[in-house]
């Protein structure tokens, strides 16, 4: 009988964010996997939480080599709990391995929901968060980073990514640079912990504030791109929605795309195709 793997949300830095059912499952799981074993007993401690089960390490250096084991375990009937430093797994944190090898071995898979710094940085940045998408941590070296930047430059959702702290300065630089300096973001630095900052402007304005030294874990938030209006003649309109059906899309999908593209109102291209036919 196959055991269960449980991937649970370690907190940003305030151990009173935790639920009693982390609790419960720290002191009941047969094996803990962590990224540093020291992070998990002091968790353990200010959590009043006694660990009965076996602690493996599991960060990125061994993250393939402890499959194996922890898959057998898995398969015995094991409860494994998986957790990362802070946040929850696989978020550009390890755990995305062992959650397909579990799924791929027919593992039940579930989740004690915790804190995510994603989430946490959208909630507080002050951008619009009703859509958003997550692109993780900036390439190191600076051409590949603008190059990240030019093709996102379009992007019309509220971007997250994550940075080190003595790269947050070249990047906001290169952000500005190829998005614009007025584009407003927010940087967030040491969610939850004693010294959290969220500092929101221009990204230009960032860039100088963040060249003087910056400390600490951070989520860089950006707002996306503005919505541009394409100026379009209604032929030029319905012929733009021909191509989308011509493409396979049905007429309701041509328009909407349309729609996308131009930044114009629905009744707009609408009212162009309708146009369009009766002539």
């Amino acid at each position: 009988m196959s055991g269960r793997l449980v991937l649970g949300g370690a907190p940003l830095g305030q151990p009173g964010d935790v639920g009693p059912r982390l609790r419960a499952a720290m002191a009941g799981a047969d094996v803990l996997a962590c990224e540093d074993t020291r992070r998990l007993h002091r968790l353990a401690a200010d959590l009043e939480v006694t660990l009965t089960g076996r602690v493996v390490t599991f960060h990125e250096s061994v993250e393939r080599a402890r499959l194996p084991g922890l898959l057998d375990a898995l398969t015995s009937g094991a409860t494994v709990l998986l957790l990362t430093d802070a946040g929850m797994p696989s978020v550009s944190d390890p755990g995305y391995t062992l959650v397909r090898a579990a799924i791929d071995a027919g593992i039940d898979v579930t989740s004690v929901p915790g804190p995510s710094a994603v989430t946490t940085a959208l909630a507080v940045s002050g951008l619009p968060v009703d859509r958003f998408c997550f692109e993780g941590f900036l390439p190191r070296k600076a051409g590949e980073r603008r190059s990240t930047f030019t093709a996102l430059a379009d992007e019309r959702r509220t971007m997250v990514f994550f940075e080190s702290p003595h790269r947050l300065a070249d990047a906001l630089a290169d952000a500005a640079a190829v998005l614009g300096g007025d584009r407003p973001a927010a940087v967030c630095r040491e969610l939850t912990k004693t010294y959290e900052e969220v500092r929101r402007g221009g990204l230009g304005e960032l860039a100088a504030w963040a060249a003087g030294g910056v400390k600490g874990e951070i989520t860089l938030v950006v707002a996306g791109a503005p919505q541009r209006t394409v100026e379009l003649s209604g032929p030029e309109l319905a012929a733009a929605v021909a191509e989308e059906e011509a493409a396979g899309a049905t007429r309701k999908d041509a328009i909407r795309a349309v729609v996308e593209r131009t930044g114009l109102p629905k009744r707009t291209v609408f009212d162009a195709v309708v146009a369009a036919k009766g002539t």
